[in-house]
């Protein structure tokens, strides 16, 4: 008999991401942005691409869409983008600051 299957790296990510996306969407506040950013950060230094962390966004989104009444579908969208920057911020900024000398 097999145990379950390890997770991931990309697992543990979308799980994360999941939990961030569902604070911040309510609130918006410091701490939601914070944890964006370290989430960010977390994927780049454990080596998730962005296009990786972009299909992490997508799925994460399209869940919490499906479980959404379709007048809110709008407003989390929107919100849903505006934590994608702050996640893919914090990505940029720490990828900049292993290339520089």
């Amino acid at each position: 008999m097999t145990g379950p299957p390890d997770r991931t790296v990309v697992d543990d990510l979308t799980q994360d991401y999941r939990a961030v996306l569902l604070r911040f969407l309510p609130r918006r506040d410091e701490a939601a942005r914070e944890a964006a950013y370290e989430l960010g950060r977390r994927a780049f230094t454990s080596g998730v691409s962005l296009l990786v962390l972009c299909r992490v966004h997508h799925d994460v989104v399209l869940e919490v869409l499906g479980d959404a009444l379709p007048e809110h579908h709008v407003g989390i969208s929107a919100n849903a983008g505006e934590l994608l920057l702050d996640v893919l911020g914090a990505y940029d900024m720490t990828h900049r600051s292993v290339l520089e000398p």
